[in-house]
């Protein structure tokens, strides 16, 4: 992997700024070094849903790469963000000369497409309460707690696009739990206060398999 690593392109991105672009061109993979990131793609009515959310060592783009040439998802970043890309061309050579690269990154796809397949199935059967848990379940695997609350700042619009429902019901929601002392907040900060309790609620289509 030596000489492939001086040929990445590093680059940091300010909070709130787009590096990948739905239906723009293919150009590589990124990888977080350090930061959050949003992925998403348009929906009905030119509706955002965030399809999943990216932190330190997580790969971006990956659906693009060898399946077509332009993008299909955007990328966000949630707060400064350290990225690094490789190009096509140089992916490319890497795949072809590194065996076990190859392998490792047809196991992720592997188990990327079987974490598709599971979220389309159960997704359905989920009512609105339990689409607003399973996701502030997973923002909780995903990046954890710092005293009492969620490790990331989201919106209630950006909780909403991620669990598929609206602004209106992830607040009532929300305030349900508060009110039964499952969930804290202050101001856009959330905090779970007993995830094996919240988790029972949602056991028979907890799907989010990965951390």
């Amino acid at each position: 992997m030596a000489e492939y690593i001086d040929r990445k392109h590093s680059m940091t991105c300010k909070k709130g700024q787009n590096f990948i672009i739905e239906g723009a061109p293919v150009h590589g993979l990124y990888f977080v070094k350090k930061g959050k990131v949003k992925v998403a793609k348009t929906g009905l009515n030119g509706k955002e849903q965030i399809v999943r959310l990216a932190r330190d060592g997580e790969i971006i783009g990956h659906r693009g790469f060898g399946a077509g040439h332009f993008y299909q998802i955007s990328a966000v970043a949630l707060e400064d963000t350290q990225l690094c890309n490789f190009n096509t061309d140089t992916l490319n050579e890497m795949l072809h000369k590194i065996p076990s690269l190859t392998f490792d990154l047809m196991s992720f796809y592997a188990e990327e497409l079987n974490r598709s397949e599971t979220k389309v199935k159960k997704f359905a059967q989920m009512t609105v309460r339990e689409k607003v848990i399973d996701a502030l379940l997973y923002i909780n695997r995903k990046f954890g707690q710092n005293k009492g609350y969620l490790n990331i700042q989201l919106s209630r619009k950006e909780i909403a696009d991620f669990a598929g429902t609206n602004d209106e019901q992830v607040i009532r929601v929300i305030s349900a739990l508060k009110k039964e002392g499952l969930i804290v907040s202050s101001g856009k900060k959330l905090g779970i206060k007993n995830v094996e309790l919240l988790s029972k609620e949602i056991s028979d289509h907890n799907f989010f398999l990965d951390s």
